[in-house]
């Protein structure tokens, strides 16, 4: 085996420094991808059976299921756990199938903004009916 420093080396000397190979942070997206597919599971069986029947009724019902601590918090939750994982899995698809840099970099700006721009919403959404904000 020859000295990270040597010339046959293959990783630059910030790559040495970092200790980081080519992927950079790939196993943390993977674990992430992983994690929140796991973390969605329970939370889409609540969503199934806690607010799916919801769908038909009025408003002033929706409302007052939300208003209830409990469900407010899982569906921040689920919110905030579903886009990561859409942001994550989206992340992929562009940086495997767009080989164009400027329009690949474009893709993930955006596909980031939208979900922030969704979760800041949702997640407004439900403090709104929680406090009463309006």
């Amino acid at each position: 085996m020859s000295h990270p420093l040597s010339p046959k080396s293959m990783k630059t000397p910030l790559g040495i420094i970092r200790g980081l190979g080519s992927a950079k942070n790939g196993t943390k997206h993977w674990w992430m991808q992983r994690v929140t597919a796991i973390a969605l599971f329970p939370l889409g069986l609540w969503f199934m059976w806690h607010v799916l029947p919801h769908a038909g009724v009025g408003h002033a019902e929706l409302v007052m299921f939300l208003k209830s601590p409990c469900e407010a918090v899982l569906m921040i939750l689920l919110i905030i756990t579903g886009l990561y994982h859409g942001q994550l899995g989206f992340q992929v698809i562009i940086e495997d199938y767009i080989s164009h840099e400027p329009l690949k970099i474009v893709l993930l700006l955006s596909f980031k903004a939208l979900a922030l721009i969704l979760g800041i919403w949702g997640i407004l959404s439900v403090f709104i009916i929680q406090f009463k904000i309006f």
